[in-house]
């Protein structure tokens, strides 16, 4: 399988999002956050791209200025707020860097990583990318890849950032003798808005993560799981109009008649909420009721409509050696014994990981399946006490 960083990571923000575009092949609309940040990587590139002299600021704005699409910004305020601050980031980087002062060693460098399973040592899998900037440092390397998000990060985000390390494993298969000089090889995310680049460094016990990730999601792709996973990242999804959890929120697009469906929602609705605010009502009521009985020491009042009577329910279990006594001689013990999942956890937990995967693969199926609904709105959240199975 041919995987890259972006693809394995929309798979584990939202699966079916992934099927949607990698495997449906399903066309998404580029966001205006996506061209925007092409076109200040682009103004990157321009800056570093091998000359005898580098680009003056005037001209990489120039640039940034001539790759400029207005047509993707929904009005002309907005439009304006993002030129400006694609022109202040190339402002700010240019009062804190000189790109004289780089060595430039590749950039928007192409790769490919060659991954195979344990497990099935003949399979082997694909990682695919690009890398944004790699630099000669003094001691030894320096990778970097630029970001232009609103929200910088902490320190630990990039302590343990993905990317970065398989940018860094890239690297190590491309100049396999600076493996020995991992210490100095540093791996940094430029936060262009805030002209604050964040770096760090990698273990190659840390790069054996990156496999171990790699493997586990692409496994759940060939199984087939593809569920959707809502998240607020879906207010940037170009699938809502297809996806089962957004598609109903576009019902007038599609012309269908949904008087009658509108209707049987608020009623719903309405009705949920009435419901839980009775069942609320019933239980502070059994409380009163409850406590009474217990400070008159009675199991039942009366009311003018009914009696009230307090029901004890009692559950039993077997003592397990007990009854085996009893039965083992008869041989029925063998066939009353149940698996115990608890016991079978624990068991399995001892055992190595790829063991355990494999026994997961092989035993695991599916017991019961049920539909619920829930609803939530103004903060109230309900939810079915059955469903469908």
């Amino acid at each position: 399988m041919r995987i890259s960083y972006s693809s394995l990571e929309t798979y584990r923000n939202c699966p079916l999002k992934y099927r949607y575009k990698e495997i449906d092949k399903l066309k998404e609309p580029k966001s205006k956050e996506a061209v925007f940040g092409t076109l200040v990587h682009s103004t990157m590139k321009f800056i570093y791209d091998p000359a005898l002299i580098p680009p003056t600021i005037e001209q990489a704005l120039d640039h940034f200025s001539r790759g400029w699409n207005s047509e993707i910004w929904e009005n002309e305020l907005e439009e304006r707020a993002a030129f400006s601050q694609g022109i202040e980031m190339i402002q700010k980087y240019y009062r804190s860097n000189d790109p004289r002062e780089a060595t430039i060693v590749a950039l928007e460098s192409n790769f490919s990583l060659e991954i195979s399973d344990p497990l099935h040592p003949r399979e082997t899998h694909t990682i695919r990318g690009i890398i944004d900037r790699i630099d000669k440092t003094e001691d030894g390397y320096e990778i970097i890849d630029y970001k232009t998000s609103k929200k910088m990060p902490s320190q630990d985000f990039v302590d343990n950032n993905l990317q970065l390390s398989i940018y860094l494993k890239a690297f190590l298969t491309r100049y396999p003798k600076e493996v020995e000089n991992i210490a100095n090889i540093t791996v940094s995310l430029y936060f262009l808005k805030h002209g604050v680049k964040l770096s760090s460094t990698r273990t190659l016990e840390d790069l054996q993560e990156v496999d171990n990730l790699f493997l586990e999601v692409i496994g759940l792709i060939e199984a087939g799981e593809f569920d959707a996973h809502v998240s607020p990242l879906c207010d940037w999804c170009g699938f809502q109009k297809v996806c089962p959890m957004w598609k109903h929120k576009f019902k007038e697009e599609r012309k269908i008649d949904s008087t009658e469906i509108n209707r049987a929602i608020e009623d719903y609705i309405a009705t949920k909420r009435e419901l839980t605010l009775q069942k609320l009502r019933v239980m502070k009521l059994q409380e009163t009721i409850m406590n009474y009985m217990d400070q008159e020491d009675v199991e039942r009042v009366f009311g003018g409509d009914g009696i009230v009577e307090r029901a004890k329910r009692i559950s039993y279990k077997y003592d397990p050696e007990k009854i085996r006594s009893f039965l083992e001689p008869m041989e029925k013990w063998e066939s009353v014994l149940k698996l115990d999942p608890t016991a079978l956890k624990r068991t399995l937990a001892s055992f190595p990981k790829d063991m355990q995967k494999e026994i997961d693969s092989a035993s695991k199926i599916i017991d019961k399946e049920s539909t619920s609904l829930k609803v939530k709105k103004g903060g109230m959240s309900t939810e079915e006490d059955g469903g469908l199975e």
